[in-house]
């Protein structure tokens, strides 16, 4: 896999996931993975969680996208 495709994947999932926490959707938080962390830390601290992760992926891809 080419380093520009795996960036633009990077970017697009962690848009996915900023977007999945500030739309609060309720099939990405009753996915079994995100229930558990749901469990342990409230809806409203797996929504910050996910917002950080996505924004994460976000600058890592762009990073990555933009370095020489």
């Amino acid at each position: 896999m080419s380093n520009t495709v795996l960036c633009i994947l990077f970017i697009l999932i962690g848009s996915l996931s900023i977007a999945a926490s500030y739309f609060n959707w309720d099939w990405y938080f009753n996915n079994y993975r995100a229930r558990f962390l749901v469990k342990i830390i409230g809806r409203r601290g797996a929504r910050v969680f996910y917002t950080v992760l996505g924004l994460f992926l976000v600058g890592l891809g762009a990073a990555i996208l933009l370095s020489p």
